[in-house]
């Protein structure tokens, strides 16, 4: 695992590490990955080929027309065929609505997060069914800025064998995608988990995520408190690195397996 000691990245350096991850952690075994037409998937699924070799890796774009811009489902397209992988658009529209209405059915109050939440969870299904029957790993394409503030869906995109952008804070990751040569309009598109119509991950969290790395590099990898945190970066990031920090201790349970009673025998 690469780790980061700053904000700066030497992208070669990044890049060969990861491969190097990629390679060890996939085997001779073939893998499967989702790609969004967003940048953390692509910066993935270039990596994975320069790891593996296209045909080892294969890519599922999986839309949900209620949320998918079309123009994502374009860019993931575009991008599989400039790396030459093969990909299935497996559309989840049906699927997910069948799913909503079937317990919305059942007097359970109809909830905007918790239906996204359903469509990252049925993307996770889908990659596990085509892991399981062609005998390939999962790939996951989270970052370290979304690992730790848990801005991802617990046995949805959180569900995946390996990480290999986990080292690597947003920033970074849009650093290595400009130097691997990912399209421009894609390193520049807004990020968003696309989970509900018109959601963007730094509308929802409420800060850019130039703030949230800059916070968590003092809070994780200089291992600060908050209060020489506030003190260091400025007393106008004072609420800002208090809702950072809130969000780490609010999500610490996605980092962790299911708690288990230890009894004495």
């Amino acid at each position: 695992m690469v780790q980061c000691t700053s904000l700066g990245s030497d992208c070669e350096l990044l890049a060969s590490e990861i491969c190097r991850f990629i390679r060890r952690k996939v085997g001779g075994r073939r893998a499967v990955l989702g790609l969004s037409g967003g940048i953390d998937s692509a910066v993935t699924a270039k990596l994975a080929v320069k790891a593996l070799g296209s045909e080892r890796v294969l890519a599922l774009i999986m839309p949900d027309l209620a949320s998918t811009p079309l123009e994502d489902v374009t860019d993931a397209r575009t991008l599989a065929d400039e790396i030459g992988i093969g990909y299935r658009v497996i559309d989840i529209t049906g699927v997910a609505k069948s799913l909503v209405d079937l317990v919305s059915g059942t007097d359970v109050r109809r909830d905007k997060v918790a239906e996204g939440n359903t469509r990252a969870r049925l993307r996770m299904t889908i990659m596990y069914y085509i892991a399981n029957s062609e005998n390939r790993i999962v790939i996951g394409s989270g970052d370290r800025s979304e690992l730790l503030i848990g801005y991802f869906t617990k046995y949805g995109d959180g569900g995946v064998d390996l990480l290999p952008l986990g080292c690597l804070y947003k920033t970074q990751v849009r650093e290595l995608a400009r130097w691997i040569g990912i399209p421009q309009r894609i390193v520049e598109k807004e990020s968003s988990p696309r989970l509900w119509p018109g959601q963007t991950a730094e509308g929802e969290l409420g800060l850019s995520y130039e703030e949230i790395d800059r916070i968590l590099f003092e809070l994780i990898d200089l291992k600060k408190g908050v209060k020489e945190a506030i003190r260091d970066l400025g007393e106008e990031y004072a609420e800002k690195v208090t809702r950072v920090a809130w969000m780490i201790r609010r999500s610490a349970h996605k980092r962790r397996t299911p708690p288990v009673p230890i009894i004495k025998r």
